[in-house]
């Protein structure tokens, strides 16, 4: 296809992800992905505003929410969704499923479903770097439900005090499982507690892809600077149930006012009415793409159907300890 700007370039990764989520839902009720799935329909922006500043040799670390960081990165979506079948030619070699993701030729390390698990991997990466005079930086995406682990602050502490090239990005949509945040911590903003660990720390709008794309910028060029670990927190919303396809609206965890407050910020749609404003072609370009992008995720279902399940003999292999 023809190059594209790079406006139209953040917002067709929007799109790309949104899709491929809801593909994943729709398909879940077959009952061939046997594994559990986070997806993070609502919250595409924070990844593909970050992801868009990243070269191929920065590093990425991720969590349970791991498809649009995975995706944004440049991973391959024929590996993941192969991944999320538990097929031989998956990316972790069907072992892992949905939270188990890598990609290490796109520079995405990988994710892993502990809470807080990667962020100390992230940082020995960063360490790795500065150590070994490495010119990339490590991002790791992480919630605010992190903040209630010991080793959040212990990273933050030695990324601090060791000035590491590191981007530490919270994804806050105010909920763990569905425990809202001001039922689990006091009442102060996350970024201000990496703040006070000593480093640049910042808040932001995740639904909007520009604010996030801004941001971002701002903090890997610093920290591929050499002036230390740079904080966002970005405050996004999660559409659908804590881990699974569907909504759970009827929990009543969240009111239905709420839930419509955080559908109306969705970044898709936000973005492509400031698109529509500024260009009369834009219609056609949204064709183009989702006729593009359906094409693409059918093909990566095809192929990850059509691809061998784990031998017996798999279980044996990779394994390193």
């Amino acid at each position: 296809m023809e190059v594209i700007t790079p406006a139209l370039r953040l917002f067709r990764s929007i799109l790309r992800i949104r899709r491929v989520e809801e593909a994943l839902a729709e398909r879940y009720a077959e009952q061939e992905m046997r594994c559990p799935m986070h997806l993070c329909i609502g919250q595409e922006a924070i990844a593909v505003g970050v992801c868009e500043t990243l070269k191929t040799s920065d590093r990425v670390f991720s969590n349970h929410r791991a498809h649009g960081h995975y995706l944004a990165k440049g991973g391959d979506l024929n590996a993941m969704v192969a991944e999320i079948y538990g097929r031989a030619t998956g990316c972790c070699g069907g072992r892992g499923g949905s939270m188990h993701l890598i990609d290490l030729g796109a520079g995405f390390m990988g994710a892993t479903p502990i809470v807080g698990g990667t962020i100390p991997l992230a940082v020995g990466a960063a360490w790795s770097a500065s150590l070994l005079d490495k010119n990339y930086v490590t991002v790791v995406f992480f919630g605010d439900g992190c903040f209630e682990e010991g080793v959040m602050h212990e990273s933050l502490n030695f990324a601090a005090l060791h000035k590491l090239p590191i981007v530490f990005v919270c994804e806050n949509n105010d909920f763990s499982v569905y425990t809202r945040l001001d039922e689990r911590q006091p009442d102060r903003p996350i970024y201000r507690l990496a703040r006070a660990h000593g480093m640049a720390a910042y808040s932001g709008n995740g639904n909007n892809v520009e604010e996030v794309l801004s941001l971002s910028t701002e903090a890997i060029n610093a920290a591929r600077q050499g002036l230390g670990p740079q904080f966002l927190e970005f405050h996004t919303y999660r559409w659908r149930e804590h881990c699974g396809p569907n909504f759970d609206d009827e929990l009543a965890y969240r009111s239905m006012d709420e839930i419509e407050a955080g559908k109306h910020a969705c970044p898709l749609v936000d973005y492509e009415k400031k698109l529509k404003q500024k260009d009369k072609q834009f219609a056609d370009n949204v064709e183009t793409f989702e006729a593009e992008i359906n094409e693409e995720i059918l093909a990566a279902f095809e192929y990850a159907l059509s691809s061998e399940k784990p031998s017996v003999l798999d279980a044996e292999r990779k394994i390193y300890v």
